[in-house]
């Protein structure tokens, strides 16, 4: 049952879960531990669910479900009291994140606005994600179904994932594509959105290359220049306005 000991439990995971606030988001270092519990959507989100599910683990009926209704109704995020949640979790802004019931969440995960751990059918038994430790998932990202997330992995934002993905990689893209950011590292919680790869643009650049080589040879056997122009599909500007 609900005793001592869980509370104890309880209790620290609330502190890890308050540091993991001050750790990866700027404007909560100079914040007081009573500030940061009081107006942090997604410490309060957090911290609720701790509370329902050691309640759903000890088998308390109803209460554990009106104390995840009451979290959602004031924070904006709905976690699922059996959903597993390792320490040092962080919902950042935390608004519309959705967090299914066989959902398992490791270590030092951070979790931006918007973001679905969902399942894709009515079946019983395991249907959500799996998210191992130090991974990052960008806002209005969807992750469908009982796939796994490997460590240190990243998710750009509004990518939908349907399929596993592999450790230390990144997936940007609907559907999810796994690419590389080369020279970056992926592990932790690194939210540099700006250098994602994009694959598609990749593809389309790749193509363009091949037809201005196409037309480069025809420009030799035929003596005529190439009336056609093509244009860089990004040309490169100065320091993103977003930091990049």
């Amino acid at each position: 049952m609900f005793g001592v000991g869980t509370l104890a439990r309880v209790l620290h995971e609330v502190r890890d879960d308050v540091a993991a606030a001050r750790d990866r988001d700027p404007a909560a270092r100079t914040a007081a531990t009573a500030e940061i519990l009081a107006t942090w959507g997604g410490v309060q989100a957090i911290l609720s669910h701790r509370v329902a599910h050691a309640l759903h683990e000890s088998g308390v009926p109803l209460a554990p479900r009106l104390l995840a209704h009451a979290s959602r109704a004031v924070t904006g995020v709905e976690i699922h009291p059996a959903a597993r949640i390792g320490q040092d979790l962080f919902i950042d802004h935390g608004s519309g994140v959705v967090i299914g019931e066989t959902a398992e969440i490791g270590c030092c995960v951070t979790i931006y606005q918007g973001v679905t751990l969902g399942g894709t059918g009515f079946q019983r038994g395991k249907r959500h994600p799996t998210v191992e430790d130090n991974v990052t998932i960008g806002s209005g990202a969807k992750l469908l179904g009982p796939i796994k997330v490997g460590h240190g992995a990243k998710v750009g934002a509004n990518t939908v994932v349907i399929n596993d993905v592999p450790a230390n990689s990144t997936v940007v893209g609907n559907p999810g594509h796994t690419v590389r950011v080369e020279g970056r590292k992926t592990e932790g919680p690194d939210s540099d959105w700006i250098h994602l790869p994009d694959p598609v643009a990749d593809s389309v650049r790749s193509l363009s290359e091949r037809l201005t080589a196409i037309e480069a040879r025809l420009e030799e056997l035929d003596g005529e220049p190439s009336s056609g122009e093509l244009r860089e599909l990004r040309p490169r500007r100065g320091p993103s306005p977003a930091g990049g």
